[in-house]
């Protein structure tokens, strides 16, 4: 497994929110380059950049401060929000992003998807945030009548290189992953998936890795900056290195 420490952008600040809500932001670092060159220097494989206010505008508002983080490490970035066409996603991976997250326009554009993943094989991901077991879109501003597991399913043959499945009523709130929901999502489809939402502790991170489902990663943000959780410690136990 892999740790992708997250690194949520808002307003060109390193952020966290409680559950998804813009209002309850807590601001991390003024300068995301920060934190990006702390989880390279601590061992860590990837990072997982998503663009808040694009996921709400429909279009990316952060690019200054992902270009920053790009040239500033030479890990691996997977970059949401706000990415809803095809202009939008070549520019981000001519840019450097390795694997670009679709997670609206899973829901409102499968056809896009599908393009995509024909057009960039291994480099699109498909972001699914849940609330309830219901998956959430714009921003998680919308709540549709899609279950996770079916969407999920929609793309199994389309060439998705990841899901990050998010438990939205967990993100942020430090309350433990939905083990239960991830592991059934992970066992109800082939495409990788990756665990996002409340870890909060290495017994958190031990749970997901132990849970018998082929979890590809997990993402951690808050804990990470609170230090409840060693960004070295965990991406070394992850990936069997410690």
């Amino acid at each position: 497994m892999i740790l992708y420490p997250a690194i949520d952008l808002k307003d060109g600040k390193c952020v966290r929110l409680l559950r998804g809500a813009m209002e309850a932001a807590t601001v991390f670092h003024d300068d995301p380059v920060v934190p990006a060159r702390r989880f390279a220097q601590a061992g860590c494989q990837w990072l997982h950049l998503v663009d808040l206010n694009g996921a709400f505008e429909g279009e990316p508002i952060n690019g200054s401060a992902v270009e920053a983080i790009l040239a500033a490490t030479e890990l691996p970035v997977q970059l949401g929000g706000g990415v809803r066409s095809m202009p939008v996603l070549e520019t981000w991976i001519n840019k450097g992003v390795r694997r670009v997250i679709l997670g609206t326009a899973a829901v409102r554009d499968p056809d896009f998807v599908r393009a995509a993943c024909r057009e960039h094989p291994g480099r699109v991901a498909v972001g699914i945030d849940a609330r309830k077991g219901m998956v959430a879109i714009e921003g998680w501003a919308q709540t549709t009548e899609i279950t996770a597991i079916d969407l999920a399913r929609r793309f199994e043959d389309a060439g998705v290189s990841a899901i990050i499945y998010t438990d939205i009523d967990r993100d942020g709130a430090m309350q433990g992953p939905n083990i239960a929901e991830t592991a059934a999502l992970a066992q109800a489809c082939s495409i990788p998936v990756i665990a996002s939402g409340g870890i909060s502790s290495m017994d958190d991170l031990e749970a997901l890795k132990t849970c018998g489902a082929p979890l590809n990663g997990a993402i951690s943000g808050r804990a990470l900056y609170d230090g409840t959780i060693d960004p070295g410690e965990a991406s070394a136990y992850l990936s069997g290195a410690a």
